[in-house]
C-alpha cells in the first residue's frame, strides 16, 4: 500500500524558501525546519531528502515564483530605459518596505553565502545572473532602438554593470540600506552606462 501523505509539499516547500530566505542556509538547521513546517524529521526527509536538497527545491520554487516573473515582465517591457527604472524602483521598494524588507533576495544571498559551494546551486546561480543580464540587454536594446541611450553605449557591457547592480541593491537592503540611497545610487548608475562617456 503507498506512503499516503497527510501534508501538501508544495505549501510546505512554500515555508521553507521564506525559512531559507530570511535565515539562510547556513543559519537554519533541521530543527528550525521542522518547526516552520511542523513535519517530523522523516516526512521530511521521505519527501525532500536531506537538508541540502531541500534548499536546491527551494531555491528553484524562489526562481519560479518570484525571480522567472519580474525578469519576464522586463524583457517583454520594450520602454527602454523607463522600463529598466520602474525595475530598479520596483526592485527596492520590495527589498525595503512590507513583508520581506531586509530579506534581500535568496539568489543574491546564495551568491555571498556558502551555499554556492553546491555545483547544482552555484549552477542554478550562473543560470540566473544570466537570465538577469539577458532581461537587462534586452530593455537596454529598446532602449537604443528608441534612440535613448548615447551613441557608442554598448547595450551589452552596460547590462553586465546593472546586473552587479541589482545584486548589489539585494545584499545591501539585506544590511537595511536606506531605499533613497539605494535609489539614487540605481539612477545615477543607469545613467552612468546609459549616457556613455
Amino acid at each position: 500500500m503507498p506512503d499516503v501523505k497527510h501534508f501538501d509539499p508544495d505549501a510546505t516547500l512554500d515555508t521553507v524558501v521564506r525559512l531559507f530566505w530570511r535565515q539562510g542556509v547556513a543559519s537554519t538547521g533541521i530543527q528550525d525546519i521542522v518547526n516552520a513546517t511542523g513535519l517530523n524529521r522523516s516526512s521530511l526527509y521521505a519527501t525532500y531528502g536531506g537538508k541540502q536538497e531541500l534548499y536546491r527545491a527551494a531555491l528553484e520554487r524562489y526562481v519560479q515564483n518570484r525571480s522567472r516573473p519580474t525578469l519576464n515582465r522586463l524583457e517583454e517591457d520594450d520602454r527602454g530605459l523607463p522600463a529598466i527604472n520602474d525595475f530598479f524602483t520596483a526592485l527596492i521598494e520590495m527589498r525595503c518596505t512590507g513583508e520581506y524588507a531586509q530579506w534581500g533576495c535568496m539568489v543574491s544571498n546564495a551568491h555571498a553565502g556558502t551555499e554556492n559551494n553546491d555545483l547544482q546551486v552555484r549552477a542554478l546561480l550562473d543560470r540566473q545572473h544570466q537570465r538577469l543580464r539577458d532581461a537587462l540587454h534586452s530593455a537596454l536594446r529598446s532602449a537604443q532602438r528608441r534612440q535613448q541611450l548615447a551613441e557608442g553605449v554598448d547595450p551589452g557591457s552596460a547590462a553586465d554593470i546593472l546586473a552587479l547592480v541589482a545584486h548589489g541593491v539585494n545584499l545591501r537592503s539585506r544590511a537595511g540600506a536606506d531605499a533613497q540611497q539605494l535609489q539614487a545610487t540605481a539612477a545615477a548608475a543607469i545613467t552612468a552606462v546609459t549616457r556613455g562617456q
